[in-house]
């Protein structure tokens, strides 16, 4: 294994980063103290970058710096955009460790918080991109003025063995972090703070087989969430989300403890949360959201034994008409989502507008949903469930 740290006289960060891929891999060290990345990281297979603890990598907020275009995906729909600030594609056996912390500059970014002309102009046509099956090179999302369409902090597109341990993020322009395409990765240890628009804490989409353990999230959005591609995009990717696990984690706050969805057309199966806190308050605490358009499925998701504060509206809620800023496109193929199997066991809740809240689809009845256990010391509502069947509620 190759080592190099990283000093004041070194190569730029990314520098040692390739330098060290170009001998076949090994360990990139970055001591205590603030570096400044002018542009994004761009990680290679056989490398782990390892911060140590006081380690501060801070990340210019000027889009410019992240040009050229790179393959990469919003809100479910592949495009070339602005680079992650944290970009690995295509890799293998990728790392990052280390107790030190990623600090993008905010300032500029906040900027593009808002959704103007430009900004929906760009979701329109990522619309029509994804639903005719434009060709890659057509999607390029920097060449439609203003769009202001933020990078990720860290996406992971199509990699394979990904380790992401005990690190801090202090802030992202978008989501958090994104595993894309991927399979084998272990989440272990991490602390995430960000609190704009879109600060999801991890996203893992279209990828099976990880493990989410002793991380803490602080959310502006949803904490961990499960997604698959959006429509034609991920009917044509044909690769659902599965065999995740997500224990011993403290949410702070979180729009969503356990979300699955919207973007779910490749489908999602096989999900297990257990032994989670939510220690301040979250709208929802398990949320399976879907439209007509999504298709795809939803199968064996099961959350046990969690704590939680105050949960805004349903303790367990599915809604299928969850369209978002993109109600007023048409509807060019209607495909409804299956749901089955739905499960919380040992769930202990102080406040929530409802414990059940399930609006299914009347085409399509969400079928079989388990809750064992589950206590609202005060419901401000009566429960909800529509086009639902064999639902089992604390019997």
């Amino acid at each position: 294994m190759v080592t190099t740290l990283i000093l004041a006289a070194a190569l730029s960060l990314q520098g040692e980063i390739d330098a060290v891929a170009e001998k076949g891999g090994g360990r990139v060290v970055v001591p205590a103290g603030e570096h400044f990345s002018a542009g994004p990281l761009r990680l290679r297979s056989n490398i782990e970058l390892h911060l140590e603890e006081g380690a501060r990598i801070v990340f210019s907020d000027n889009p410019q710096d992240y040009l050229p275009a790179v393959p990469t995906s919003w809100e479910g729909v592949e495009c070339l955009n602005y680079s992650p600030l944290v970009y690995a594609y295509g890799c293998t056996n990728v790392a990052i460790t280390g107790k030190g912390t990623f600090a993008p500059k905010m300032q500029f970014w906040r900027t593009w918080f808002g959704r103007g002309k430009g900004h929906m102009e760009a979701t329109r046509r990522l619309y029509d991109w994804c639903s005719f099956n434009a060709p890659m090179e057509e999607r390029d999302l920097t060449k439609i003025p203003e769009s202001n369409v933020r990078p990720h902090l860290m996406q992971f597109n199509r990699c394979k063995n990904i380790r992401l341990e005990d690190f801090r993020i202090r802030e992202s322009p978008f989501w958090t972090i994104h595993l894309f395409l991927c399979s084998d990765a272990v989440v272990r240890g991490l602390d995430v703070y960000a609190h704009g628009h879109n600060n999801d804490g991890i996203d893992v989409e279209m990828t099976k087989n990880v493990l989410i353990e002793n991380c803490r999230f602080d959310q502006g959005d949803d904490a961990v969430v499960i997604k698959s591609g959006r429509n034609q995009d991920a009917w044509r990717l044909d690769t659902p989300s599965e065999n995740i696990e997500v224990r011993n984690c403290t949410i702070v706050n979180g729009h969503v403890l356990l979300g699955v969805g919207s973007e779910m057309s490749g489908g999602v199966r096989n999900v297990y949360m257990h032994d989670c806190i939510l220690e301040s308050e979250a709208f929802r605490l398990f949320y399976v959201k879907t439209n007509e358009r999504r298709g795809g499925f939803v199968e064996n998701i099961r959350m046990e034994n969690v704590t939680a504060k105050k949960v805004r509206f349903g303790v367990m809620s599915v809604a299928t008409d969850v369209v978002y800023q993109w109600k007023d496109f048409p509807t060019h193929e209607v495909r409804v989502t299956p749901i089955k199997n739905l499960v919380m066991k040992n769930v202990s809740v102080e406040e929530a507008e409802r414990l059940v809240d399930l609006r299914g689809d009347k085409r399509v009845p969400i079928d079989g949903v388990v809750m064992e256990n589950v206590r609202l010391a005060n419901a401000l509502k009566p429960d909800r469930i529509e086009n639902a069947v064999n639902v089992r509620v604390n019997e």
